[in-house]
Order: C-alpha cells, then sequence, then structure tokens
C-alpha cells in the first residue's frame, strides 16, 4: 500500500491537537493558552530571544507573537530589551516571576503529562521524539543529515539516560 502525504499529515495533525488539549487542560487552572506555555519554555535561557526566533521556533505568526509577547508583558512574566550586539533586534527575556511562572507551569503539565508520551513505552518515546526531530528538519528544509535530535529551538528533544 503507497503512503500518502495525506495519511501522515492527518495523523500528525490528530497528535498535536489532541496533545494540546491534554496540556491545555492543566494550564487552564494557571489561565495559560498552550501558546503562552510554549514561549515561556522557549525562554527558560539566561540571553533572552529575538521575536523572529521565538517566532519560528513557537511556530506563530509574527502578529500572533508580538500581541501574545504584549500580554506576557503586561503580566510581568517577561520583557522586552535591545539586543547589545545588534540595536535594531529587540530581545525577550523572562523576568524573576516569569522562571517562577514557567516553573509552575511545567510541572503542573508533567504531572497531566506522565513520564512518557500518554500510550508510549520509555523506549517508544526514544525511537518517536528523534524521527520527529528528523522529520521536522527535512521538512524545514535542513534534512537534518546528521540524525541530531533537537527542536526547532536547538533543545535536545528525548530523555537522557
Amino acid at each position: 500500500m503507497a503512503r500518502q502525504p495525506q495519511d501522515l499529515l492527518h495523523l500528525l495533525t490528530r497528535a498535536e491537537r489532541l496533545a494540546a488539549r491534554r496540556i491545555q487542560s492543566a494550564l487552564d487552572a494557571y489561565d495559560c493558552s498552550v501558546d503562552a506555555w510554549r514561549v515561556l519554555d522557549l525562554l527558560s535561557g539566561d540571553e533572552g530571544r529575538s521575536m523572529t526566533a521565538l517566532a519560528e521556533d513557537a511556530a506563530l505568526p509574527a502578529p500572533t507573537l508580538t500581541k501574545l509577547i504584549d500580554q506576557l508583558v503586561d503580566q510581568n512574566v517577561v520583557f522586552r530589551r535591545v539586543d547589545p550586539a545588534d540595536r535594531r533586534r529587540v530581545l525577550v527575556q523572562l523576568t524573576p516571576r516569569g522562571l517562577r511562572r514557567r516553573r509552575q507551569l511545567s510541572r503542573a503539565v508533567r504531572a497531566e503529562w506522565g513520564p512518557t508520551l500518554p500510550g508510549l513505552t520509555e523506549d517508544e518515546e526514544d525511537q518517536l521524539m528523534p524521527l520527529l526531530g528528523r522529520l521536522s528538519g527535512a521538512l524545514a528544509g535542513g534534512g537534518d543529515k546528521e540524525g541530531a535530535t533537537t527542536t526547532a529551538a536547538g533543545h535536545p528533544v528525548g530523555r537522557a539516560r
């Protein structure tokens, strides 16, 4: 049986929507959206991230990200600053309150999600994560020739053993 692109797209879309729904149920108690949680997680480093990189890594259109960052600034969980290396760019960074909020949300999501992806064993998850990383890289045009298993943000996927 020939594999059809729409079959893969259907399965990936369904999995993403069901996963987002499950995560949203954990975030509802904190009045936080999945997109806001993703952005806060992407900002976990100390150096800050450009709006362009955040939009790409969070898979959000720039206007949507700008509106979301405005809301997060109003909540005092992120702040904007000029990039010292390129004064034309704006970096977004977590505030101390944002760091606490990110940790709180991460704990809530982990408690809802469990130690592995729902319905998969640890070994299956260890196989799936690199495959999805490679697929994402290939679809983005990078091809991921070395089989690197990182997210678009450069974060490693899977679990350290």
